[in-house]
């Protein structure tokens, strides 16, 4: 089977940076033809000046219907079609805490950017997709938090968990279209969000990963790779689920690897790797 979106258009939100990024390269590297709905004008620029005049890029806001909308209009009017929306948008926004100290705008701000956002999107972009009556791959970049609990990070968990709702909801109310809805949830992932040689302490650069089963943090390129297999043929019997891209953290579950290679459920710490 031949990997590739030739002939075949592509939205990814969020597509200037990090995992969207990553993805918005891959995708063109297989022939798509790329929209970016990107907020950061800096980021829009960078994108025309590397993508060319045969991508759409439209700054703009994901979590605002106008913006969804104007993007899908300018896809529509330049491209006639849609075939993979990469709904990449999502933020922790810096806020932690307990949830009787979190300020509700917070809940809301978190909420916005994170579930929200999804539906105003994809209810935006549906009927372009189904305009072509070939189908067509939705793609929800969520998190491994959607699948555990998270202390004093409660919201942004309940909200990812939320993403998981949506995405079976919406693979079945999109079946009888042949539009697929699947979901990317990666776990701490090296990106623009998430500096990680900021955040790690210089001298446990090489151990901090030591409780992912692989042995390493993300990259975008990770998550690039399970968004071309949702994108393609490759996935086409695929639908309503999950790809866990976290080096097998959440298959670990309570265990972690130890300094000297075993793994324990035992409490192991010696100091925090996080600055």
């Amino acid at each position: 089977m031949k990997i590739t979106l030739e002939g075949k258009v592509a939205l990814v939100t969020g597509g200037g940076a990090g995992i969207g990024r990553g993805i918005v390269d891959a995708f063109k590297e297989l022939g798509a033809k790329i929209a970016v709905l990107e907020i950061d004008a800096g980021k829009c620029e960078k994108l025309k000046a590397d993508l060319g005049s045969g991508a759409l890029v439209v700054q703009g806001d994901v979590q605002k219907t106008e913006a969804c909308k104007s993007a899908i209009e300018q896809i529509g009017s330049k491209f006639g079609r849609l075939d993979v929306l990469v709904n990449n948008v999502g933020h922790h926004l810096y806020n932690y805490g307990p949830i009787e100290t979190m300020d509700e705008k917070v809940i809301d701000d978190l909420y916005n950017i994170n579930l929200r956002q999804l539906f105003i999107m994809t209810k935006a972009a549906i009927p372009l997709m189904r305009k072509s009556g070939q189908g067509g791959s939705i793609i929800n970049v969520s998190s491994i938090e959607g699948f555990r609990g998270c202390t004093y990070n409660v919201a942004y968990t309940a909200f990812k968990h939320g993403v998981t709702g949506f995405t079976k909801g919406m693979a079945l109310e999109l079946s009888a279209d042949k539009i697929r809805v699947n979901t990317i949830a990666p776990e701490t992932t090296d990106s623009e969000q998430v500096p990680l040689d900021k955040l790690i302490r210089p001298q446990y650069k090489d151990k901090a990963a030591l409780p992912i089963p692989l042995g390493r943090y993300g990259t975008p390129a990770d998550h690039a790779g399970a968004a071309v297999f949702l994108a393609t043929d490759l996935s086409s019997w695929v639908t309503g689920t999950t790809v866990h891209v976290d080096g097998g953290g959440l298959a670990a579950g309570g265990f972690q690897r130890t300094p000297d290679g075993f793994f324990t459920v035992s409490p192991v710490v010696v100091d925090t790797a996080m600055g």
